[in-house]
């Protein structure tokens, strides 16, 4: 290592927490080793904030838990502790090296091994199979790692296809990657993704998996890139056959839309959707575990969405949609609506949608009744000033009042609700 670069590795290591740094100490005074590995050196290499940290040791389970006071056997099966010190968990886990992948997720045994190096071969992608030993201060990464990372390149750790029938998640990982990083996926990694036995891999992962892939994918400026690539390798059809049929011009709709959402998951999910209708979204919520809060949410915005833009909307119409859409929506129908226009560059609908959710916003600190139950009269009250009796009749009443008060909100007073209230008994016009 040159001295720019020892000096370059120093100053990454003095950021690597006490805490981790104390972990491997104690491991090395006990006669063992620790490394840092895993994301939080592909971040720290980057220059991006790491937030887990993962310790790799080729101390064994046991000693582990001999050398620390507070352990917790997270993952043992595998070679995991979780080490708590001053009261932040870390993971560590021992060196291994792992047998066949029966699920296409887990292996099925593993082997507890003492070099790091065969430990990193076991990885998924070059970048993700770097190792610094912070008291030795040194950086071992025996794929080429840290200049696929310089370059942007997502590169499979040795044989591609072996990586992803190992574990077929490993696909899904690939093109999350290559959006939140804005990597190039390697062509033989790429061919080895789109290869039959990989996909027939990817089937064995369970949907629970496929869900948290994909909200994480939601966190890149642009999660197109993610889609792009599982409709070119042929994964979005076996999870979302829907999407997948969409034409080429509906979906690069929907990914212009989909990267001009604002970075709220749920709502990219909905982007992601909403192109394919309410009842194929459904059934695509459905199938990847969505929650049912989740699936609401976004099931509100496919059927609420768009706004209509190609009029003027008076101040009855905008409380009227605000009643319809929900006041926890708005924002989320605003944001939406205004990210299709800005995707079909559309600046004069973009610009009434701006001005539709202002006015909604108005109305809504405003206290605007939406609901029956809003109004400054309620259904006891009705019976007892005017002797009804409880029946449809007073449910329709408060429905009748309520259309005149979205009409003039000055109406949502108690004396003025009766006098209408009585008008209404009598069968006067209102």
């Amino acid at each position: 290592m040159s001295a720019p670069e020892a000096d370059e590795l120093d100053r990454i290591i003095e950021t690597i927490p006490e805490n981790v740094v104390a972990i491997c100490t104690r491991l090395r005074e006990a006669g063992q080793r620790g490394w840092v590995v895993g994301g939080c050196v592909r971040d720290l290499l980057r220059g991006a904030p790491a937030k887990d940290w993962d310790i790799a040791t080729d101390a064994e389970p046991k000693q582990v838990k001999r050398l620390f006071r507070r352990v917790i056997p997270t993952g043992i099966k595998h070679g995991t502790v979780t080490v708590l010190l001053h009261d932040v968990p870390y993971e560590v886990t021992t060196l291994r090296g792992e047998g066949a992948y029966v699920d296409g997720r887990r292996p099925a045994d593993i082997v507890f091994l003492d070099d790091i190096e065969q430990d990193l071969a076991r990885r998924d992608f070059t970048f993700n199979a770097i190792a610094i030993d912070p008291i030795d201060h040194a950086l071992i990464d025996p794929f080429g790692g840290r200049a696929d990372l310089e370059s942007r390149t997502l590169r499979a750790v040795g044989v591609p296809l072996e990586r992803f029938c190992e574990d077929g998640l490993r696909v899904l990982r690939a093109t999350r990657f290559a959006a939140t990083l804005g990597c190039d996926i390697e062509d033989a990694t790429f061919r080895a993704m789109r290869d039959e036995r990989a996909l027939a891999t990817l089937k064995k992962v369970s949907a629970e998996r496929v869900h948290d892939e994909w909200l994480k994918t939601m966190r890149a400026q642009k999660p197109s890139i993610a889609f792009d690539l599982l409709r070119g390798a042929g994964v979005m059809v076996l999870h979302c056959p829907e999407l997948h049929n969409l034409s080429d011009a509906q979906w690069q709709r929907s990914m212009a839309t989909l990267d001009a959402t604002p970075r709220r998951a749920v709502l990219r999910i909905a982007a992601l959707v909403h192109a394919v209708g309410s009842d194929a979204a459904d059934g695509i919520l459905r199938r990847l575990k969505f929650s049912n809060e989740d699936r609401t949410r976004v099931l509100a915005l496919v059927e609420n969405h768009p706004p209509d833009t190609n009029h003027s909307w008076t101040d009855a119409q905008v409380r009227r949609w605000l009643r319809r859409v929900t006041p926890p929506l708005v924002a989320d129908q605003c944001a939406l609506a205004i990210a299709e226009a800005t995707a079909r560059q559309d600046d004069a609908a973009a610009g009434a949608l701006t001005q539709l959710q202002g006015r909604a916003e108005h109305w809504l600190s405003q206290q605007t009744p939406l609901e029956s139950r809003d109004l400054a009269i309620g259904g006891k009250e009705l019976m007892s000033e005017l002797g009804m009796a409880p029946s449809k009749r007073v449910g329709d009443m408060l429905s009748a009042l309520l259309e005149l008060v979205l009409d003039d909100p000055s109406l949502n007073e108690r004396h003025a609700l009766l006098q209408k209230a009585r008008s209404m008994l009598n069968g006067d016009t209102v």
